[in-house]
């Protein structure tokens, strides 16, 4: 068993996320080490998967890499909201072919058979589709649960054929999916792994983009991978990446990073309050007159603590990035201040807009 300080502990999750101050080279690299990169249309600053690449790589980042890698290069594929390393789809694939479905769900697919196979068929001999090209031919309605999806049920059944493994996003046009059989998507010749062999491997995987969670956290995923580990004044058991161990005596440093509220590093909220003391909330979905940081706030980590909250976005016409706070979690120093101001400055430069509103 690992004996870890706390130090110790936040170092080598800031570490496996890649915010420490030893940048990765490319948006290939951050999905490797990552497993995934969320894509989410929200944009007030900047959308959420190119917001995370540029916290990782910098100024080296450009949003055309990202799509380069995942549509003309293959290297990464979008599979459930994200954007995922292809590395990973041996370990997806037979989770994806043997899915166990709600009762709900089931029932739906039984009852649209035919017009899962409408879609099956206009892909085959027509090729890649917007969802937008493809008629409702459903027998049966799904229930629309939490509002995400309107009438028509193409988008709902082509993301239910995505899950399955039938049909894949092939690329984008602007925020559009684009749709094409899997099997023209995906390379062929994945190997045969059985669903819990897979599961175990995905599971070293997250840990690997974790560095160190809770054991067996439905949060984390990671069950009993890697090796066990205490964390000095935290009563959890804990997983621990081995290689994340080794790698404490070459320590790059730390830096100062500004996050997408949906980027990896928060995902985890019991984690963030156990190791960073942390407690994180989105007040994207609160009403105004509840909000205390901001509608979309950004964390700001310096070295291994989250000190602060940016609250800002760009102006209406897109023409400035215009900072309403820059919330202190704890008293800044001098030199925390000057490293988040630039921070600040440098993503509003990356984005191609000067900065209004920072003292």
């Amino acid at each position: 068993m690992h004996r870890l300080s706390r130090d110790d502990a936040r170092r080598i999750a800031v570490r496996a996320q890649l915010l420490d101050a030893d940048r990765p080279a490319d948006v290939v690299e951050v999905a490797e080490q990552l497993g995934a990169i969320k894509i989410d249309p929200t944009a007030v600053i900047s959308p959420s998967e190119h917001t995370i690449c540029w916290s990782r790589i910098g100024w080296a980042y450009e949003p055309g890499q990202l799509s380069k890698a995942v549509e003309t290069d293959r290297q990464l594929f979008e599979y459930d909201g994200q954007f995922r390393p292809t590395s990973l789809l041996p370990f997806l694939w037979p989770l994806m072919r043997t899915r166990t479905l709600r009762a709900a769900t089931r029932e739906y697919l039984e009852a649209n058979a035919r017009f899962r196979a409408d879609i099956l068929a206009r892909l085959t001999s027509e090729g890649e589709l917007l969802a937008a090209d493809i008629p409702d031919t459903s027998q049966v309605q799904a229930k629309n649960e939490g509002g995400w999806y309107g009438s028509n049920q193409v988008p709902r059944m082509l993301e239910l054929m995505m899950y399955l493994g039938e049909v894949a996003v092939s690329r984008r046009v602007g925020r559009q999916r684009v749709w094409d059989l899997a099997e023209r998507v995906y390379p062929t010749g994945l190997p045969e792994m059985s669903p819990e062999d897979a599961e175990t491997a995905l599971a070293a995987r997250r840990l690997q983009a974790l560095g160190i969670a809770r054991q067996k956290s439905s949060w984390s995923g990671v069950g009993v991978a890697g090796e066990e580990a205490r964390v000095e004044g935290s009563t959890w058991v804990w997983r621990v990446d081995p290689e994340a161990i080794a790698a404490l005596e070459d320590d790059p440093g730390g830096r100062a990073a500004v996050l997408n509220p949906y980027d990896r590093m928060l995902f985890d909220r019991p984690r963030l309050a156990e190791l960073f003391d942390f407690e994180f909330v989105l007040e994207q979905f609160k009403p105004k007159s509840q909000r205390v940081y901001g509608y979309f706030a950004h964390p700001i980590l310096v070295g291994d603590r989250f000190i602060g909250l940016l609250d800002a976005a760009l102006d209406k016409r897109k023409e400035n990035l215009v900072v309403g706070a820059v919330h202190e979690l704890v008293p800044f120093d001098d030199e925390e201040r000057e490293m988040v101001h630039a921070e600040i400055r440098d993503l509003a430069e990356w984005i191609g807009v000067p900065v209004r509103g920072l003292d």
